[in-house]
């Protein structure tokens, strides 16, 4: 492709023209009146659909997820410092996820910034602290150089959430307007000098673990690994949900490095002697509040982000490189790999600790192995920050690549937005989002913009009327003195009835196996509302057994 020859438009049918050339396909927003005009020149663009959300927290999310099943940055519009700051939360989701993401906020009109005008905030000053870059436009005539390096921004190095902030008077404004080619994602390779060092290490380990993250998804580095792995027979785990990232099914798969883990999981961890970290931060619950990487092992950390290398860990080789090319790369290595024993021991320890022989199942656990069941392999699973994800993180299996999106941010009220935004991504997927209680209601207004648009999602709410995480952290922190956590009975199936969808309300894994064979049938959106527990607040305790532990 070349580049175009100037054009006579106005600054909002330039940033449409950039979006064009980015092969965006949906934007997300809430209308405001400070950006109507882009809103218009979307209109007259038939490659662009518009998707009117309840709320912009709702719409970055959609936005977020999205990104993360397309492939493609997410964009999404709000107006001024309002709507700027309802969506915040998916600019902070797409932070901590590198989650590629194009934010477009209306401002106020240039003569009154700076008079704390009608819902002004200094744009760029709030989002930077969660943003990888921040801007505000001025000149007509430089609205493609910015928007285009938005965009670079976003889906370059570690990918990331960026905020264009648009005077309203600058919309209406026409300039000469001159593009460049759509924006081609770097690949950087490792050094031959870097390939052989971490050669001469893998030679002596004895224990090598991989430890998997979203660097590996984005660089489309899945297939790469599993051949990686298996050559060289090194297991691997994957970072915090990023369950996809390596078949479940692998026998060199051995777990999920998340929260409220099993220690036998650790302990695979711990007897590493080697710890090749490909497209991770090391966050926080990836290294169990950065426990788990100790300075006997020796550290490789592979990442496309220069700035990521020895945040957290000084590795004693950090390559800057794309993680599919890095691995593909590292297939040249001589290794006699004699780990055989080692990796089926941890394999063991991960099948053990799935299968819970000897132990009584919960609802939630048969319910996962429905999911397990009657899911089409290349379904898409979404889910909401809370207790209840724990059986989703520990009992169901994600076999095939690209089919789990999940906040690392924990953020509340994500799982049904970004499944909406996963679905429009993905159409022929069947999509289904987990959420609590308490998360779901915070975006529940959502499940109307479902509806409206006819985006068939199936919506799994476990409703045990209360903040879950918080009161298991209450009960083994201060137990027998609940505040705060107790929640009303929201009839979730029949609003979702009310709403034009279909509702299911089940109290068994039977009925909820009905529902659901029927849910996969449907042709609109779908809630199944699941009638939770509430003494069984983690997949491992009750509260009575948290009380008991304290005494």
């Amino acid at each position: 492709m070349t580049k175009s020859q100037p054009q006579l438009l106005t600054s909002a049918q330039a940033i449409v023209e950039c979006l064009k050339l980015e092969a965006i396909a949906k934007v997300f927003c809430v209308p405001g009146e400070s950006y109507l005009p882009i809103m218009d020149a979307i209109h007259d663009e038939p490659m662009i659909d518009l998707i009117s959300t309840r709320h912009e927290g709702g719409a970055s999310f959609m936005a977020e997820g999205f990104a993360k099943a397309s492939g493609k940055p997410g964009v999404v519009m709000a107006t001024r410092g309002v709507g700027g700051s309802n969506l915040a939360i998916g600019v902070h989701t797409a932070y901590q996820d590198s989650t590629p993401m194009v934010v477009l906020l209306g401002q106020v009109h240039s003569q009154f910034k700076g008079r704390e005008g009608f819902q002004e905030i200094d744009l760029q000053r709030f989002f930077s602290p969660i943003a990888k870059w921040t801007m505000e436009i001025q000149e007509p005539s430089r609205v493609p150089e910015l928007v285009q390096r938005a965009f670079r921004i976003a889906k370059t190095g570690r990918p990331g959430p960026v905020v264009l902030s648009l005077p309203e008077d600058l919309l209406t404004k026409k300039g000469r307007m001159e593009f460049a080619n759509p924006v081609a994602r770097p690949s950087p390779r490792p050094s031959s000098h870097e390939i052989k060092e971490i050669e001469k290490r893998l030679q002596v380990a004895k224990r090598p673990l991989i430890i998997a993250g979203g660097g590996v998804k984005n660089a489309g580095g899945e297939d790469a690994l599993v051949v990686f792995s298996s050559k060289y027979n090194i297991p691997v785990m994957a970072a915090f949900r990023r369950h996809d990232v390596f078949p479940n099914d692998h026998p060199l798969y051995v777990g999920h490095l998340g929260l409220g883990m099993d220690h036998n999981l650790l302990q695979t961890v711990e007897e590493a002697d080697m710890v090749i970290a490909i497209g991770t931060r090391l966050s926080e619950v990836t290294t169990q509040d950065y426990s788990i990487i100790t300075k006997d092992k020796t550290l490789i950390h592979i990442d496309i982000d220069y700035e990521t290398l020895g945040k957290v860990y000084p590795p004693d080789i950090g390559v800057v490189a794309d993680a599919r090319e890095a691995l593909k790369d590292l297939l040249g290595c001589k290794l006699a790999s004699p780990w055989g024993n080692w990796n089926k021991k941890r394999r063991q320890s991960y099948v053990n600790s799935i299968q819970m022989t000897g132990i009584k199942e919960t609802v939630n656990q048969q319910i996962i192995a429905i999911l397990q069941q009657r899911l089409p392999p290349n379904a898409i699973i979404t889910n909401d920050a809370g207790n209840f994800a724990g059986w989703l993180h520990k009992y169901y299996q994600f076999n095939e690549k690209n089919t789990y999106i999940g906040p690392t941010s924990g953020a509340m009220g994500y799982g049904m937005p970004a499944g909406l935004g996963a679905k429009l991504a993905k159409p022929h997927c069947a999509v289904i989002s987990l959420s609590g209680d308490g998360g779901f209601m915070m975006t529940i207004q959502e499940f109307e913009t479902a509806v409206r648009y006819n985006i068939p999602i199936i919506s799994i709410v476990f409703n045990n009327c209360m903040y879950g995480t918080i009161r298991m952290h209450q009960e083994i922190h201060y137990p027998c003195k609940p505040i705060g956590t107790n929640l009303g009975n929201v009839p979730f199936s029949k609003v979702a009835r009310d709403l034009g969808a279909v509702g299911f309300y089940v109290k068994s894994p039977e009925e909820f196996d009905q529902a659901l064979i029927k849910a996969i049938h449907a042709e609109k959106p779908v809630l199944i509302e699941v009638e939770s527990d509430r003494e069984q607040i983690s997949v491992s305790s009750t509260i009575q057994q948290v009380r008991e532990r304290d005494r």
